[in-house]
Protein backbone atom coordinates (compact mmCIF):
# COMPACT_ATOMS: atom_id res chain seq x y z
CA UNK A 1 0.00 0.00 0.00
CA UNK A 2 1.15 3.44 -1.00
CA UNK A 3 0.58 6.83 0.42
CA UNK A 4 0.26 10.16 -0.12
CA UNK A 5 0.25 12.45 2.77
CA UNK A 6 -0.29 15.84 3.67
CA UNK A 7 -0.39 17.53 6.79
CA UNK A 8 -0.40 21.84 7.28
CA UNK A 9 0.15 22.97 10.97
CA UNK A 10 -0.63 26.75 11.91
CA UNK A 11 0.16 28.70 14.51
CA UNK A 12 -1.95 31.98 14.87
CA UNK A 13 -0.26 34.79 17.32
CA UNK A 14 -1.95 37.42 19.30
CA UNK A 15 0.35 39.69 18.75
CA UNK A 16 3.90 39.55 16.36
CA UNK A 17 6.01 37.05 17.74
CA UNK A 18 9.60 37.97 17.98
CA UNK A 19 12.53 35.49 18.00
CA UNK A 20 11.38 31.34 18.38
CA UNK A 21 13.02 27.84 17.98
CA UNK A 22 10.70 24.99 17.02
CA UNK A 23 11.56 21.01 17.07
CA UNK A 24 9.26 19.67 14.36
CA UNK A 25 8.77 15.64 13.88
CA UNK A 26 5.63 14.89 11.45
CA UNK A 27 7.88 13.32 8.61
CA UNK A 28 7.24 9.51 8.25
CA UNK A 29 10.13 7.30 9.58
CA UNK A 30 11.77 5.43 6.32
CA UNK A 31 11.95 1.88 8.52
CA UNK A 32 13.47 -1.45 7.00
CA UNK A 33 10.97 -3.93 6.73
CA UNK A 34 7.91 -2.27 7.69
CA UNK A 35 7.43 0.94 5.65
CA UNK A 36 9.85 3.01 2.77
CA UNK A 37 9.94 6.99 2.36
CA UNK A 38 9.92 7.37 -0.79
CA UNK A 39 9.24 11.40 -1.54
CA UNK A 40 9.44 13.83 1.35
CA UNK A 41 8.97 17.66 1.87
CA UNK A 42 8.80 20.23 4.51
CA UNK A 43 7.77 23.74 4.37
CA UNK A 44 8.20 26.06 7.49
CA UNK A 45 6.58 29.77 6.83
CA UNK A 46 8.18 32.44 7.02
CA UNK A 47 11.28 31.40 6.12
CA UNK A 48 13.54 30.21 9.00
CA UNK A 49 16.44 32.42 9.95
CA UNK A 50 18.41 28.64 10.43
CA UNK A 51 16.86 25.22 9.63
CA UNK A 52 18.61 21.73 10.63
CA UNK A 53 17.89 18.01 10.74
CA UNK A 54 19.22 15.76 12.68
CA UNK A 55 18.11 11.98 14.51
CA UNK A 56 17.90 11.90 17.97
CA UNK A 57 18.90 9.18 20.57
CA UNK A 58 15.89 7.23 19.46
CA UNK A 59 16.31 7.43 15.80
CA UNK A 60 13.59 9.63 15.03
CA UNK A 61 13.90 12.35 12.51
CA UNK A 62 13.88 15.86 14.03
CA UNK A 63 13.94 19.03 12.17
CA UNK A 64 14.67 22.40 14.28
CA UNK A 65 13.86 25.75 13.03
CA UNK A 66 15.06 29.32 13.87
CA UNK A 67 13.02 32.77 13.33
CA UNK A 68 14.59 35.92 14.45
CA UNK A 69 12.02 38.19 12.60
CA UNK A 70 8.49 39.21 14.28
CA UNK A 71 5.67 37.50 12.99
CA UNK A 72 2.33 36.97 13.29
CA UNK A 73 1.95 33.03 11.98
CA UNK A 74 3.98 30.64 11.82
CA UNK A 75 2.73 27.55 8.64
CA UNK A 76 4.16 23.89 8.75
CA UNK A 77 3.33 22.26 5.04
CA UNK A 78 4.54 18.47 5.12
CA UNK A 79 3.79 16.27 2.06
CA UNK A 80 5.54 12.77 1.71
CA UNK A 81 5.19 9.45 -0.26
CA UNK A 82 5.11 6.34 1.61
CA UNK A 83 4.37 2.43 0.73
CA UNK A 84 3.68 0.32 3.47
CA UNK A 85 5.41 -2.76 2.99
CA UNK A 86 3.74 -6.68 3.42
CA UNK A 87 4.08 -7.92 7.38
CA UNK A 88 4.87 -11.28 8.40
CA UNK A 89 2.55 -13.76 9.92
CA UNK A 90 0.82 -12.85 13.14
CA UNK A 91 1.87 -15.94 15.30
CA UNK A 92 2.27 -15.19 19.45
CA UNK A 93 5.83 -15.72 19.66
CA UNK A 94 6.59 -13.66 22.93
CA UNK A 95 7.39 -14.69 26.33
CA UNK A 96 5.63 -15.81 29.03
CA UNK A 97 4.66 -12.69 31.05
CA UNK A 98 6.34 -14.40 34.05
CA UNK A 99 9.48 -14.90 31.94
CA UNK A 100 9.51 -11.50 30.33
CA UNK A 101 12.18 -10.36 33.66
CA UNK A 102 14.62 -13.08 32.43
CA UNK A 103 14.22 -12.05 28.83
CA UNK A 104 14.68 -8.24 30.11
CA UNK A 105 17.68 -9.27 31.68
CA UNK A 106 19.50 -11.04 28.70
CA UNK A 107 19.38 -7.64 26.61
CA UNK A 108 22.92 -6.16 27.52
CA UNK A 109 22.69 -3.68 25.12
CA UNK A 110 21.36 0.35 26.08
CA UNK A 111 21.03 1.20 22.56
CA UNK A 112 17.63 3.11 21.07
CA UNK A 113 15.78 -0.24 20.90
CA UNK A 114 16.80 -2.03 24.11
CA UNK A 115 13.59 -2.47 26.55
CA UNK A 116 15.49 -0.80 29.54
CA UNK A 117 14.34 3.04 28.76
CA UNK A 118 10.89 1.56 28.52
CA UNK A 119 10.35 0.20 31.98
CA UNK A 120 10.48 2.94 34.34
CA UNK A 121 8.38 6.12 34.70
CA UNK A 122 9.06 8.49 32.07
CA UNK A 123 7.96 12.26 32.03
CA UNK A 124 4.25 11.74 31.29
CA UNK A 125 4.20 8.05 32.65
CA UNK A 126 4.30 8.50 36.24
CA UNK A 127 3.26 5.34 38.27
CA UNK A 128 -0.55 4.90 39.27
CA UNK A 129 -1.90 3.06 41.52
CA UNK A 130 -5.47 2.64 40.06
CA UNK A 131 -4.03 2.26 36.82
CA UNK A 132 -1.64 -0.90 38.40
CA UNK A 133 -4.83 -2.43 39.47
CA UNK A 134 -6.54 -2.16 36.82
CA UNK A 135 -3.89 -3.81 34.67
CA UNK A 136 -3.46 -6.67 36.74
CA UNK A 137 -7.64 -6.79 36.53
CA UNK A 138 -6.47 -7.82 32.59
CA UNK A 139 -4.50 -10.69 33.78
CA UNK A 140 -5.40 -14.45 33.55
CA UNK A 141 -2.75 -17.39 34.39
CA UNK A 142 -0.84 -18.51 31.70
CA UNK A 143 -0.86 -15.13 29.68
CA UNK A 144 1.62 -14.54 27.44
CA UNK A 145 3.11 -10.38 26.59
CA UNK A 146 1.66 -10.26 23.44
CA UNK A 147 -1.44 -11.90 24.97
CA UNK A 148 -1.28 -8.88 28.09
CA UNK A 149 -0.67 -6.21 25.37
CA UNK A 150 -3.83 -7.03 23.58
CA UNK A 151 -5.97 -7.57 26.96
CA UNK A 152 -5.08 -3.95 28.22
CA UNK A 153 -5.78 -2.36 24.88
CA UNK A 154 -8.91 -4.11 24.63
CA UNK A 155 -10.50 -3.32 27.73
CA UNK A 156 -9.31 0.29 27.96
CA UNK A 157 -11.41 0.31 24.12
CA UNK A 158 -14.40 -0.78 25.76
CA UNK A 159 -14.28 1.31 29.51
CA UNK A 160 -13.05 4.42 27.49
CA UNK A 161 -14.99 6.59 25.33
CA UNK A 162 -13.26 8.18 22.56
CA UNK A 163 -14.02 12.21 23.42
CA UNK A 164 -12.12 15.24 21.55
CA UNK A 165 -13.10 17.85 24.29
CA UNK A 166 -12.70 15.55 27.48
CA UNK A 167 -9.00 16.39 27.35
CA UNK A 168 -5.93 18.55 25.78
CA UNK A 169 -2.56 18.24 25.10
CA UNK A 170 -1.45 18.63 28.69
CA UNK A 171 -3.77 16.45 30.20
CA UNK A 172 -2.49 13.63 32.51
CA UNK A 173 -3.40 10.36 31.95
CA UNK A 174 -4.73 9.84 35.52
CA UNK A 175 -7.11 12.60 34.92
CA UNK A 176 -8.02 11.16 31.33
CA UNK A 177 -8.42 8.01 33.07
CA UNK A 178 -10.34 9.01 35.66
CA UNK A 179 -12.82 10.45 34.05
CA UNK A 180 -12.41 7.52 31.05
CA UNK A 181 -12.84 9.84 28.60
CA UNK A 182 -9.89 11.10 25.84
CA UNK A 183 -8.37 10.92 22.52
CA UNK A 184 -5.78 8.97 21.52
CA UNK A 185 -2.89 10.58 23.29
CA UNK A 186 -4.73 9.46 26.30
CA UNK A 187 -5.43 6.00 25.35
CA UNK A 188 -2.13 5.24 24.84
CA UNK A 189 -0.49 7.16 28.19
CA UNK A 190 -2.95 4.97 30.06
CA UNK A 191 -1.92 1.51 28.26
CA UNK A 192 1.86 2.43 28.46
CA UNK A 193 1.09 3.34 32.18
CA UNK A 194 -0.45 -0.13 32.93
CA UNK A 195 2.03 -2.35 31.01
CA UNK A 196 4.75 -0.70 32.73
CA UNK A 197 3.41 -1.19 36.05
CA UNK A 198 3.11 -5.46 35.07
CA UNK A 199 6.69 -5.27 33.63
CA UNK A 200 6.31 -4.95 29.99
CA UNK A 201 8.69 -2.48 28.39
CA UNK A 202 6.35 -0.24 26.50
CA UNK A 203 6.76 2.80 24.86
CA UNK A 204 4.80 5.85 22.90
CA UNK A 205 4.74 5.61 18.75
CA UNK A 206 2.84 8.79 16.70
CA UNK A 207 2.40 8.81 13.40
CA UNK A 208 -0.95 9.03 10.57
CA UNK A 209 -3.65 7.10 10.39
CA UNK A 210 -6.09 6.88 6.98
CA UNK A 211 -9.64 7.06 8.22
CA UNK A 212 -12.51 6.23 5.43
CA UNK A 213 -15.70 8.55 5.50
CA UNK A 214 -19.34 7.07 6.68
CA UNK A 215 -20.59 4.41 3.66
CA UNK A 216 -22.06 6.72 0.95
CA UNK A 217 -20.31 10.04 2.08
CA UNK A 218 -17.39 12.03 0.14
CA UNK A 219 -14.10 11.90 1.37
CA UNK A 220 -13.55 15.04 2.95
CA UNK A 221 -10.02 17.27 2.60
CA UNK A 222 -8.68 17.28 5.70
CA UNK A 223 -10.26 14.86 8.00
CA UNK A 224 -7.58 12.39 8.85
CA UNK A 225 -5.29 13.30 11.40
CA UNK A 226 -2.10 12.20 13.53
CA UNK A 227 -2.54 9.37 15.50
CA UNK A 228 -0.80 7.80 18.67
CA UNK A 229 -0.16 3.94 19.74
CA UNK A 230 1.45 1.86 22.01
CA UNK A 231 4.45 -0.83 21.22
CA UNK A 232 5.60 -3.12 23.45
CA UNK A 233 9.00 -5.62 23.95
CA UNK A 234 7.33 -8.85 24.26
CA UNK A 235 10.33 -11.02 24.81
CA UNK A 236 13.63 -11.54 22.44
CA UNK A 237 11.97 -13.87 19.94
CA UNK A 238 8.67 -11.25 19.75
CA UNK A 239 10.64 -7.70 20.00
CA UNK A 240 8.41 -5.03 19.83
CA UNK A 241 5.00 -5.40 18.93
CA UNK A 242 2.04 -2.71 18.19
CA UNK A 243 -1.30 -2.39 19.26
CA UNK A 244 -4.11 0.42 19.01
CA UNK A 245 -6.12 1.33 22.03
CA UNK A 246 -8.44 3.53 20.62
CA UNK A 247 -9.40 1.53 17.47
CA UNK A 248 -8.36 -1.87 19.18
CA UNK A 249 -6.15 -3.23 16.56
CA UNK A 250 -3.19 -4.31 15.26
CA UNK A 251 -1.70 -1.36 13.43
CA UNK A 252 -0.91 -2.31 9.99
CA UNK A 253 -1.52 -1.31 6.40
CA UNK A 254 -2.78 2.16 7.48
CA UNK A 255 -1.23 2.69 10.27
CA UNK A 256 2.28 5.02 9.07
CA UNK A 257 4.89 5.26 11.58
CA UNK A 258 6.42 8.85 12.00
CA UNK A 259 8.64 8.67 15.52
CA UNK A 260 9.19 6.63 18.84
CA UNK A 261 10.05 7.49 22.25
CA UNK A 262 8.78 7.08 25.86
CA UNK A 263 5.90 9.25 25.52
CA UNK A 264 4.88 12.54 23.67
CA UNK A 265 7.13 14.58 25.41
CA UNK A 266 9.62 12.74 23.56
CA UNK A 267 8.29 12.63 20.11
CA UNK A 268 6.06 15.60 20.27
CA UNK A 269 4.57 16.55 16.62
CA UNK A 270 5.83 20.31 17.51
CA UNK A 271 7.76 21.73 20.29
CA UNK A 272 9.94 24.74 21.04
CA UNK A 273 10.20 28.15 22.64
CA UNK A 274 8.57 31.20 21.38
CA UNK A 275 8.56 35.43 22.27
CA UNK A 276 5.12 36.71 22.48
CA UNK A 277 2.11 37.30 24.56
CA UNK A 278 -1.02 35.42 24.70
CA UNK A 279 -2.25 32.50 23.91
CA UNK A 280 -1.86 31.22 20.34
CA UNK A 281 -4.27 29.65 18.30
CA UNK A 282 -3.35 26.20 16.30
CA UNK A 283 -5.28 24.65 13.64
CA UNK A 284 -3.69 21.34 11.76
CA UNK A 285 -5.36 19.42 8.80
CA UNK A 286 -4.21 16.15 7.29
CA UNK A 287 -4.41 13.68 4.27
CA UNK A 288 -3.48 10.29 4.27
CA UNK A 289 -4.25 9.15 0.79
CA UNK A 290 -4.06 6.21 -1.25
CA UNK A 291 -2.00 6.28 -4.64
CA UNK A 292 -1.28 3.82 -7.89
CA UNK A 293 2.16 4.91 -8.43
CA UNK A 294 5.22 7.01 -6.32
CA UNK A 295 4.79 10.05 -8.30
CA UNK A 296 4.07 12.75 -5.74
CA UNK A 297 0.98 14.68 -7.30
Amino acid sequence: MRYDIRLRITHDYPGAAGTGRHQIRVVPADIAGRQRLTVQQLVVTPAAAEYATRRDFFGNTATTVMHDTPHARMSIAMRAQVEILPRSGDLDVSAALTDLPGDIASVTSLSAEAPHHFLGPSPRIPADDGMAAYARACLSPGMTARGTVQAIGARLNADMAFDAQATNVDTPASEAFAARRGVCQDFTHIMITCLRSLGVPAGYVSGYLRTEPPPGQPRLDGADAMHAWVRAWCGTDAGWVEYDPTNAITPAADHIVVAVGRDYDDIAPVQGILRTAGPNVSTQAVDVIPVSDNVLR
